[in-house]
């Protein structure tokens, strides 16, 4: 049985390149989150693609989640309590298939990122710990 909670999710931020979706991200998220989960209706991608900010002015997103989805950052839409499932909806909305925007999120073309993949993912190899950098 975990003894201190406060404890046990800091150490899923010591994950390299994994981010955990606990609940307070959750919370943090949850408007930003709505706001992807709208665009599941034609009329509200054509409304969102019509003109961005408008569309977003009828959210109670944060001005950094703002600004995030307008730069299609979706390592920052993350951090900001975004959850990839409900994010691929902005990506569809501008035609990215799933490994099209993932690969974003880390850097590599679309075919490093397919190939490191279709080669059973990223390696367990190398850094485990960020703290420890090991």
């Amino acid at each position: 049985m975990v003894k201190n909670l406060k404890n046990y999710k800091e150490e899923f931020k010591d994950i390299p390149g994994t981010r955990v979706f606990t609940t307070e991200l959750a919370r943090k998220g949850y408007h930003l989150n709505q706001f992807c989960m709208s665009l599941m209706k034609p009329e509200n991608r054509k409304e969102w693609l019509a003109d961005e900010k408008a569309y977003l002015d009828g959210w109670k997103v944060t001005a950094e989640q703002r600004d995030a989805l307008l730069a299609r950052d979706y390592n920052r839409l993350l951090e900001l309590g975004g959850n990839i499932y409900y994010l691929a909806k902005v990506f569809s909305t501008d035609g990215l298939s799933f490994v099209q925007a993932v690969s974003t999120m880390t850097g590599m073309s679309v075919d490093d990122y397919k190939a490191m993949m279709d080669a059973g993912g990223r390696s367990p190899d190398g850094v485990r710990s960020i703290k420890e950098g090991t």
